[in-house]
């Protein structure tokens, strides 16, 4: 077992799951990807003839097997945590090595809101450099950012030495590492159950509500306002190893070689209303083209129907036509 690959889902991001396959197919992945989620299977799931209702999996009841393609199988995890999806990562990733990827020389972790775009061989190869991770958008951080120094005094209480090494903050949907570098997941593990009581419990996150400290500001100017995010960047300062970034192009946050477009924020793609958005000179981004071209044609998942991605393709042309005039 070479290579595994893990995401984390729940509601109508299985349309995002859905593109992230198809995106991975495309690219040359081939083996195993599993999928953590809470709530229902999508249609796509349960109405498909390539789907196995496996029972006990490892640690898992009412585990599931979908075959995507010849080369490409899912395993679909139902979770019982009350832990937030965002603060789950480095936990899910620790059971999956300690039971169904046990014999992984390599995992890699993707938010199902991201495509790739890079072949799959680069990707693949990324960790043999370090922990493999991405520039966020919000980066950079320099060595004396008031959230920096939160994090190492908050730490240190907690028996954590944090050790400024770059400026750059790390994205938290993109993680890949080789078999020597497995305990850093049980590092970001650590430092996010540290950072647990200062933001009401790890069941909180930026997107279900703000995180807070007490006597600091809320939302972004916490220290721990994007939770997972921050945690793992702050597990970047405890770790004594190779960690390897790329920029910002690399999520297409920038112009520049796109292997991770992600789609951050909100509506995502599969909500937006393209021609609305384009009259309040909001105009289509790389991603959204993306993200219904890897729905459309010979794919493996049809998530949407097929008139419905023609309809989507059709509007993204049109508004980014419109967006040529409308500006917001």
């Amino acid at each position: 077992m070479a290579s595994v690959i893990c995401t984390l889902f729940e509601n109508h991001y299985h349309y995002g799951l859905a593109v992230l396959v198809n995106s991975l197919h495309k690219q040359g992945y081939k083996g195993d990807i599993y999928v953590g989620y809470k709530g229902t299977l999508p249609a796509w799931v349960t109405s498909s003839s390539g789907t196995e209702n496996r029972g006990q999996f490892y640690e898992w009841p009412s585990a599931c097997l979908f075959k995507a393609t010849a080369g490409i199988q899912l395993v679909f995890l139902p979770l019982d945590t009350d832990y937030h999806l965002t603060n789950y990562k480095p936990d899910f990733m620790l059971q999956l090595l300690a039971g169904p990827a046990n014999g992984a020389d390599k995992i890699f972790y993707f938010d199902p809101d991201i495509i790739i775009t890079a072949p799959w061989q680069f990707i693949k190869n990324w960790p043999d450099c370090g922990v493999a991770v991405c520039e966020d958008v919000n980066s950079p951080f320099p060595q004396y950012h008031p959230h920096r120094v939160h994090w190492r005094n908050i730490f240190k209480n907690a028996g954590i030495e944090l050790t400024f090494k770059d400026a750059f903050y790390a994205n938290g949907g993109y993680i890949g590492l080789k078999r020597e570098d497995y305990a850093f997941l049980e590092l970001w593990k650590k430092v996010q159950e540290a950072m647990g009581p200062h933001i009401g419990g790890l069941s909180r996150s930026i997107f279900k509500s703000a995180a807070v400290l007490t006597g600091l500001e809320k939302g972004p100017f916490a220290p721990f306002g994007r939770t997972d995010q921050d945690a793992l960047n702050a597990a970047m300062e405890a770790w004594n190893k190779p960690v390897s970034m790329i920029g910002k192009e690399a999520m297409a946050f920038k112009h520049g070689g796109a292997s991770l477009p992600h789609a951050l924020g909100s509506p995502k793609p599969w909500e937006k209303k393209y021609l609305n958005r384009a009259f309040k000179g909001r105009s289509p981004g790389t991603i959204d083209k993306l993200f219904w071209s890897n729905l459309s044609g010979a794919v493996p998942i049809k998530a949407s129907d097929a008139g419905v991605v023609k309809r989507k393709l059709a509007a993204i042309a049109v508004a980014k036509f419109i967006g040529r005039f409308y500006k917001s």
